[in-house]
């Protein structure tokens, strides 16, 4: 799966950073990062939990196969 932050709706209040590290990260500019290309399926419990979370509604899952629009794809950044 791949997850997104939509930059336009984002916060920066880093509970999905909280919640998976390994996943997300709060950046200088004062937004959330998504810093794997893919998430595997066995962390779409945390993946949920911040979609879950975030007072913005700005986190998106997105199944393998599913279309994603560029201005979403740019939130990940793999380090």
């Amino acid at each position: 799966m791949k997850v997104t932050v939509d930059h336009d709706l984002c916060i920066g209040d880093a509970i999905c950073e909280s919640i998976a590290p390994d996943v997300f990260e709060l950046r200088d500019d004062g937004l959330a990062w998504v810093i794997v290309e893919t998430v595997e399926e066995d962390r779409r419990e945390d993946m949920e939990e911040s979609v879950d979370a975030c007072p913005t509604d700005a986190i998106i899952i997105f199944e393998d196969d599913d279309e994603i629009d560029e201005r979403l794809l740019a939130s990940i950044d793999p380090q």
